[in-house]
C-alpha cells in the first residue's frame, strides 16, 4: 500500500480502524514554526465522530500525541511524527465481511489487491477513520500557510437537495474563510441548515444515507506557482483529493459547468486593482490558469458520495461458497459524512498547498 505523498513537504499515514493506533509522519516541514495546539484540536474536533446527529455514534478522543518533530512549542525540521490511539471499536460486527464484501467498499477490490490479507475491521487502511492523521498534518500546514499570508477555509455546499450558496470566487476574504474554518457545521447561509439536516434525518430513518457536495478555497495565493502538463497546481493538488475516501469527483472553478458556456462567458477578463496588481473581474477558472496559479481566489468542489455502509438489505456474493447472497452491515455508520468531510478536504488543500510553496519559488519580476 502505498499511504506516502508530496515533494518537500511530505505526508506518510499508518495504522488501520480497529488496530491499536493511527498517525502520520509529516517531513520537511520548515524549522522554527510555533505549533498551536488548541487551534490542531479544534480541527481534530470538527472531523472526529460522535459529535453530531449527522454522524456515527463511535465516540473517539481523537486526541494527538506528538512524538517526534517539535521542541518548546515549535517545529525542529526532523520529521513530525504523531500517534492517536483507537478506542470504543467493535471488530466483531465485521466478522463476516472477508467472505462478503460490502457493496460500495473497498472490501472486494482490497480483498484481490492484497490476496484476502486486507484487515476488512472498520474497513481497515481503507476506513475514514484514517483521515483524522490528515486532518492533524492540515492543521499544522494551515497554521504555517496563515504566516505566509495564505487562508483556507470552505463550506458544505449541498447535502442531497439542500444547498448553500457559493463562494464569490472575485471577492473572497480570507476572515470568511478563518471563520468557515472554526464552525462544526460549515455554512455561508444558516438557513440552509434545517432542510440539509431533514436529508440526513430522513437518509437516517430509512436506514440509507446521503452525499452532497463540499466548496473549499484559499486566497493570498501569488500569481506564479505550478507549472504546465504534467507539474499543474491542480495536478499536485487532485491526488491528495482522491486519497479521502468517498471523494469521487473534483473540479476547480466552474469546472464541469464551463463545458457549456462559450469562450466569450468562460474567460476571465483581466484588469489592475487598486493596487497596480493583476486581477480578473471574473473566477470562472478557479485561481487557475494553465496550471499556475493567476493570484485569485483558488476555487475548488469535492464531490461526497453517500455513505456506503447502509442498513438495508444489499445485494452481494459469498467468496467462499462461490454465490449471491444478502448482506445487512452492522455498526455505527454515519447517515452523511460530509460535514466530517470538509475539514478533511481543507487540510488536504493546505498540506498540498504548503508542498507547493515549499517546493517552488516565484521569479522576484513575478512576485507582488
Amino acid at each position: 500500500m502505498s499511504s506516502t505523498i508530496g515533494n518537500r513537504v511530505r505526508l506518510s499515514i499508518f495504522g488501520e480502524s480497529h488496530g491499536e493506533a493511527i498517525g502520520c509522519v509529516l517531513d520537511g516541514l520548515p524549522a522554527g514554526e510555533a505549533l498551536d495546539m488548541e487551534e490542531i484540536h479544534v480541527q481534530m474536533a470538527r472531523r472526529a465522530p460522535g459529535r453530531d446527529k449527522t454522524a456515527t455514534t463511535r465516540l473517539e478522543s481523537d486526541i494527538p500525541a506528538i512524538l517526534s518533530g517539535t521542541l518548546n512549542g515549535r517545529t525542529t525540521g526532523a520529521p513530525l511524527a504523531m500517534v492517536i490511539r483507537n478506542e470504543n471499536q467493535r471488530s466483531g460486527d465485521y466478522q463476516n465481511l472477508e467472505i462478503l464484501p460490502r457493496p460500495g467498499h473497498a472490501d472486494f477490490t482490497g480483498h484481490v489487491r492484497y490476496s484476502g490479507y486486507n484487515d476488512v475491521r472498520g474497513g481497515g487502511h481503507f476506513s475514514g477513520r484514517l483521515t483524522a492523521p490528515l486532518v492533524f498534518a492540515g492543521a499544522v500546514c494551515r497554521q504555517i500557510l496563515r504566516r505566509r499570508g495564505v487562508s483556507v477555509g470552505g463550506h458544505i455546499l449541498r447535502i442531497a437537495d439542500a444547498a448553500d450558496e457559493a463562494f464569490d470566487p472575485v471577492n473572497l476574504s480570507s476572515q470568511l474563510l478563518e471563520e468557515l474554518a472554526a464552525r462544526p457545521f460549515s455554512l455561508l447561509r444558516a438557513k440552509a441548515e434545517p432542510a440539509m439536516r431533514n436529508a440526513v434525518e430522513a437518509a437516517r430513518m430509512a436506514a440509507d444515507s446521503v452525499g452532497g457536495v463540499v466548496e473549499i478555497a484559499a486566497v493570498g495565493l501569488p500569481a506564479g506557482l505550478g507549472s504546465p502538463m504534467f507539474d499543474g497546481v491542480e495536478n499536485r493538488l487532485a491526488p491528495l483529493f482522491f486519497g479521502i475516501p468517498a471523494i469521487k469527483g473534483v473540479e476547480f472553478g466552474d469546472g464541469f459547468a464551463l463545458a457549456g458556456m462559450r469562450g466569450s462567458q468562460a474567460n476571465d477578463p483581466y484588469a489592475y486593482d487598486a493596487s497596480g496588481r493583476v486581477v480578473t473581474t471574473s473566477n470562472h477558472n478557479g485561481g487557475i490558469l494553465g496550471g499556475i496559479t493567476s493570484g485569485m481566489p483558488l476555487i475548488v468542489r469535492l464531490a461526497v458520495k453517500p455513505t456506503a455502509s447502509i442498513g438495508q438489505p444489499q445485494r452481494t456474493v459469498d467468496l467462499v461458497a462461490g454465490r449471491e447472497a444478502e448482506l445487512v452491515v452492522k455498526g455505527r455508520h454515519d447517515p452523511c459524512i460530509v460535514p466530517r468531510a470538509l475539514p478533511v478536504a481543507e487540510a488536504a488543500l493546505a498540506l498540498g498547498l504548503l508542498d507547493i510553496l515549499e517546493t517552488e519559488a516565484i521569479p522576484d519580476h513575478c512576485a507582488d
